[in-house]
């Protein structure tokens, strides 16, 4: 089931985020690499600048999470992790296409330039990389990141069809 995550979740989402997020240990630019990954104080920063979580359940426990943010003429998709355990089954498949059901606005999804198996499974539903010069444009546009992430990270963009 997927719900809307509430102030309760925050220590769910911390861990799901971080246990996922080990996957980009060693692979992401040591200097980007921090301990933990996101903490809590960052997390509830995040949601402050608006970015609503949402949470896949299974069994009462949130086993994947994923934000969005709407930035006026685009929607971001932010923040997108599956418990390390339990990827691989369609959660983050069906979280993505949940919150592609929220707008109709175009999407745009930052992720590190190393992130292989990240870039290609937003490929895989349906997501374009933007060219370089575009990509710097869109980071610091929409996302509040340090110029050295703009550095090492991609867009994928999809634009979304209006159904009427």
């Amino acid at each position: 089931m997927i719900r809307r995550c509430a102030e309760k979740d925050l220590g769910a989402i911390v861990e799901i985020i971080n246990d996922a997020a080990e996957a980009y240990r060693g692979v992401i630019p040591p200097d980007r690499w921090h301990e933990p990954y996101m903490p809590q104080e960052e997390l509830e920063r995040e949601i402050d600048d608006g970015v609503s979580f949402w949470g896949f359940e299974e069994d009462g426990n949130l086993i994947g999470v994923m934000g969005i943010q709407d930035k006026g003429d685009v929607t971001l998709i932010r923040h997108a992790y599956v418990r390390a355990r339990l990827r691989n089954r369609g959660t983050g498949s069906n979280l993505l296409r949940f919150l592609e059901s929220k707008t109709d606005k175009t999407i745009l999804i930052g992720t590190w330039a190393d992130a292989t198996w990240a870039i290609a499974f937003y490929e895989k539903n349906g997501y374009r990389l933007v060219s370089t010069d575009e990509k710097n444009r869109l980071l610091k546009k929409y996302w509040n990141i340090p110029a050295r992430q703009v550095e090492t990270s991609v867009v994928l963009s999809r634009i979304q069809q209006k159904i009427e």
